[in-house]
Formats: C-alpha cells, sequence, structure tokens
C-alpha cells in the first residue's frame, strides 16, 4: 500500500521546522516508516541547486531560471525519493514542495501561473500530496523571527511586499484546494498549533 505524502508550507519563520519534527514523531510513535526531506533539496543534486538558488549574489538571476531550477531538483527529489518512499509504503514529510513554487515564483516573482502549471504537470504527473498543512503568520511577525536566525539568505533579504504577495498567493491556493490544504494559524502558543495539527492529521487518516 503507497504511502502517505504530506508537506508542510508557508512564509519564512512560521515554525515549519519544528512542527515537521512534530509530526515525524507523533507517525514514528505509531510505528510507521517516516522518510523526512526537503525542497529545494533532499537528493546531493537537489541540495546542489538549493545553495544555487539560496546564495546571495550580484549577478540577477532571472524568474525563468530560477523556475526552472525549482524544477529541476524537484525531478530528481521524485525520482530518487519521494516516489520510491511511498511506493515501498513510507509516509513523506517534505518541507515545502509545489504550493511553494506557485507562492514565491509564482505570487512573490508574479510570474503566471500556467508555466508553474505546465512544469508541474510535466515533472509531477499525478504526484500531488495527500495533505499540505499550510503554517500561516502575518509577514512582519514571520520575518522577525526569521531575521533572528541569523544573516539573511537570497530570499529571506527580499522586500516586505514580496512576502506579502508570497502570502497571499499561498492563502488564494488554500481556498482552491480546501480539500487538500489545511491553513494553520501559527500565531497561538506550540501547543495550541499542534493540536491543530493533530486534528488535520485525524482527517487524512479517515480518508
Amino acid at each position: 500500500m503507497s504511502g502517505y505524502f504530506i508537506t508542510l508550507e508557508g512564509i519564512e519563520g512560521v515554525g515549519k521546522t519544528t512542527n515537521l519534527n512534530y509530526v515525524r514523531q507523533c507517525l514514528e510513535e505509531r510505528g510507521i516508516e517516516v522518510v523526512v526531506t526537503r525542497e529545494p533539496g533532499g537528493t546531493p543534486l537537489g541540495e546542489e541547486i538549493r545553495e544555487l538558488l539560496l546564495t546571495p549574489r550580484d549577478e540577477a538571476v532571472s524568474e525563468m531560471a530560477e523556475l526552472l531550477m525549482m524544477f529541476a531538483a524537484r525531478a530528481q527529489h521524485l525520482f530518487a525519493v519521494i516516489e520510491p518512499a511511498l511506493a515501498r509504503g513510507a509516509w513523506v514529510l517534505c518541507d515545502r514542495f509545489t504550493d511553494a513554487t506557485f507562492a514565491y515564483q509564482g505570487g512573490g516573482r508574479q510570474l503566471a501561473a500556467e508555466p508553474v502549471a505546465m512544469l508541474e504537470r510535466l515533472v509531477q504527473k499525478e504526484r500531488r500530496p495527500d495533505l499540505t498543512l499550510l503554517l500561516d503568520l502575518p509577514v512582519e511577525i514571520g520575518l522577525s523571527r526569521a531575521h533572528a536566525r541569523g544573516k539573511p539568505d537570497r530570499f529571506e533579504a527580499e522586500r516586505v511586499e514580496f512576502f506579502q504577495r508570497v502570502r497571499d498567493a499561498y492563502l488564494e491556493r488554500a481556498q482552491q484546494e480546501a480539500s487538500r490544504i489545511t491553513v494553520i494559524d501559527a500565531a497561538p502558543s506550540l501547543d495550541q498549533v499542534q493540536r491543530q495539527i493533530d486534528q488535520a492529521l485525524a482527517r487524512l487518516e479517515r480518508k
């Protein structure tokens, strides 16, 4: 039986890493094999592309070059990690996936949705997450948390307006795909956030 594919999404500073580890712990305590991975990245090739994408540079990077690098890393990720894990019955937890591309390259970079959707169909075929947890915070709070971690990468250094477009794109996508994407209010205490996650996981298991 194929495993479940769960993704965590959100702008910088929403607590994806903490809550991804919480989901992993919940599943492993029930004896489920869990593969934790991330995008861009997840494979040696993908991690090299991640470094290219995130490292600040003087050279301007075209929006289309950025988009194609994202999907190049994703194609390898699906081939080498995600599909084999799901096929053997493991559950895959991924820090960001294609919803992030619609939000960051589509919303943030203001690329049209159709090139993103075309590459999604080409690279992923029918593969989509079974559940996406969208951790949501006001942009100013998220960026304040993210910048407290240290020197910003190429994306974290973007202006507030960029991240507002990203957040808006995420929330619009959540409205369009409400059966898959669960919006988690990331502003309350960690216990309250994780209770929301528990409820979303319970709904997935009843499908």
